[in-house]
């Protein structure tokens, strides 16, 4: 029993390891966290929230900046919420957070006729809450659990159903430049992720909303990447790898490069061109 114990442990240690190192990358290589920051991170419930505070409290312990933590949670209202769950976890853990509660799941509810999918409206509404609490609180970074496979099936989805090269910056300013939102876990694999729910047993609360939802296209992108990753070994690192090395001369949009202004760098002597093509010289 104590070897199983034993052996339970270090497979702990390494994978906490490799989430850290992954999430210490990231924050480095797109200077996610600076000195003085306050870092608002969004908790849902989910095992990629709870493992993203997981982790930063952690690594708030040894990092080289000062920066501080608060959770929020917004309460949306969904029927047989379990409201006690995250208050009672984050007292345990002693972070301090808020809930803050907005019935948008009526909002959903009313516009989103009975069938359809209710995630992207959700989000759009969540994403506002959020933002206009972050400027109140005078947060200077919203975290957010996306992983890598979240940005990859976004990609994708972008890809075959919105005709776009698109996909999830591991840091952006909100369009109105009054919120940066960073997603320290754009380097975790939601495989990992998983593993390590379970080794710490967070209470996860599912989402009864947009989770129970079956034929969603992102569960399809899910599945082929699954998929992939099984048949492939490696190919969804080099997809993600493709996201950081982009050459825009070697696309096609015109807005990203300026095709129609290219030049040759050298002289050209017009007669030999002509010749060159069969043509005849006209005398000038």
């Amino acid at each position: 029993m104590s070897g199983t114990i034993q052996k339970s442990r270090t497979q702990f240690n390494k994978l906490q390891k490799r989430l850290r190192h992954y999430v210490g990358d990231a924050i480095a290589d797109y200077n996610m966290i600076e000195n003085g920051d306050k870092i608002m991170v969004c908790l849902s419930g989910g095992k990629d929230s709870y493992t993203l505070l997981d982790i930063l409290v952690n690594l708030q312990k040894t990092a080289p900046v000062d920066f501080d933590l608060i959770a929020v949670n917004l309460d949306q209202k969904q029927p047989g919420f379990p409201e006690h769950v995250l208050p009672a976890y984050l007292e345990s853990i002693g972070i301090p957070y808020h809930i803050i509660e907005k019935d948008t799941y009526s909002v959903v509810k009313r516009v989103i006729p009975e069938g359809q999918t209710t995630c992207s409206l959700c989000s759009r509404l969540r994403r506002g809450t959020l933002y206009g609490y972050a400027e109140e609180i005078g947060a200077s970074k919203i975290a957010l659990g996306h992983h890598r496979d979240d940005i990859l099936e976004t990609f994708f989805l972008n890809i075959f159903y919105g005709g776009k090269l698109k996909a999830m910056p591991p840091k952006l300013l909100s369009d109105d430049k009054k919120n940066i939102v960073i997603r320290p876990l754009a380097y975790c694999r939601e495989k990992d992720i998983e593993r390590y729910c379970t080794f710490r047993d967070f209470p996860i609360i599912p989402c009864n909303l947009c989770g129970s939802q079956a034929n969603l296209q992102r569960q399809a992108m899910k599945a082929m990447l699954k998929t992939w990753d099984k048949q492939f070994p490696g190919r969804l690192e080099t997809i993600f790898t493709s996201l950081q090395n982009v050459a825009p001369s070697q696309l096609a949009d015109p807005r990203l490069f300026d095709f129609t202004g290219l030049a040759l760098g050298r002289e050209i002597d017009v007669g030999e061109m002509a010749m060159a093509e069969g043509l005849e010289v006209l005398d000038q």
